[in-house]
């Protein structure tokens, strides 16, 4: 499906926009990205997902989102691809490829109107304030690590100071880990002053929830994990999509996807985004709690 496809209608609840990302890993390609694992979370409760993401028009592993939405796909020569190398010194991640910009005139005009937005971008690919501006009725989440890096010629990814004011402003909810910010410690001091609703993360120590010039910590609980890719945007997912279930409370949001970030982690890769079953089960406990 291209952006071009006239056959797109506004019945989507939850927009998604950034890359989806090639993974080199062992013996071949694997899908990653942030909407990677929040599409198949967003459609495990039971929301209609659209997708606006780049990549290469042969791209084999697109047939992964359409399992849980419908993508609208901007041509580009190549996706965006990562390789991470491992050493004694640790783990150095690389740009192998880009893709094409995402901008606010690649979204369908019939999903203008969408009542939620999750901007997950994954290497830069695209400016916050302008396409926070194209959604005026929605509520809308920014998952910024992507927007926290840059890369040279030879790919090596290296932290990027990122702070958009006026982005910040129009934007609802910002989802972020300590680890992404641990280069700027000024970062949540900064974007908690003006966004409405700012939550930093700690794996399995829960993380803090900052808003109207308060702060409040929320618990994970014990598991013994398997593989962390991706937990912190089953977590952002989880969030966003459990607001519509709760009532906008996001108190009783961030105590469900506290849990199913960490069920996450006890499955590995794609695998790890939440069950129906899951967040029934999680759902009806946070009510009654």
């Amino acid at each position: 499906m291209t952006r071009r496809d006239a056959s797109l209608t506004t019945n989507i609840d939850i927009l998604l926009i950034g890359h989806m990302t090639v993974d080199l890993v062992p013996g071949g390609r694997m899908l990653g990205g942030t909407v990677a694992y929040a599409a198949p979370t967003y459609a495990a409760f039971g929301h209609r997902v659209g997708i606006l993401t780049s990549a290469a028009p042969d791209e084999p592993l697109l047939a992964g989102l359409r399992s849980y939405g419908r993508p609208v796909v901007v041509p580009s020569e190549q996706s965006l691809t990562y390789e991470n190398v491992y050493s004694d010194a640790g783990r150095r991640q690389y740009v192998r490829a880009t893709a094409s910009p995402l901008r606010l005139r690649d979204v369908p005009a019939q999903w203008t109107a969408v009542r939620y937005v999750h901007l997950g971008p994954l290497a830069a690919e695209l400016d916050p304030l302008e396409l926070a501006h194209g959604f005026p009725n929605a509520t809308i989440m920014l998952t910024p690590q992507g927007l926290m890096r840059r890369w040279g010629a030879d790919g090596l990814v290296k932290f990027r100071r990122w702070f958009d004011e006026d982005a910040l402003r129009l934007i609802d909810i910002v989802v972020y880990s300590e680890e992404d910010a641990q280069q700027f410690p000024q970062l949540t001091e900064e974007i908690r002053r003006v966004c409405r609703h700012l939550v930093v993360t700690n794996g399995r120590a829960g993380g803090t929830y900052y808003h109207d010039g308060g702060a409040m910590t929320y618990e994970s609980i014990a598991v013994e994990a398997r593989d962390l890719t991706g937990a912190g945007d089953v977590f952002a997912a989880s969030l966003l999509g459990s607001l519509s279930a709760v009532n906008g409370d996001m108190t009783r949001g961030l105590r469900l996807a506290g849990r199913l970030a960490a069920y996450s982690v006890t499955r590995s890769g794609l695998a790890s985004a939440p069950t129906a079953n899951e967040i029934a089960q999680e759902l009806r406990m946070v009510k009654e709690g």
